[in-house]
């Protein structure tokens, strides 16, 4: 996985994961979970995986997008 740049300084994602049609996203808490095309739809997955490498604006767009549209939390 990539470390997230969080270039605001106080974003709850350290690293995350790109795929073909998913992204990897590893919280604060170690938590990573799964979002996929089919969990949370193509459009949103293409935003959340420009934002992870923008560095900014992943938390955010998750907690009031896709918070529990994830396939599955890995741990």
């Amino acid at each position: 996985m990539e470390e997230y740049k969080n270039l605001a300084g106080d974003s709850g994602v350290v690293r995350y994961e790109i795929g073909v049609d998913f992204i990897r996203v590893q919280f604060s808490n170690n938590t990573i979970y799964l979002y996929t095309y089919t969990s949370a739809g193509r459009n949103n997955i293409e935003r959340m995986k420009k934002l992870a490498q923008d560095g900014k604006g992943l938390n955010t767009f998750i907690n009031k997008n896709v918070r529990k549209a994830y396939a599955r939390r890995e741990s």
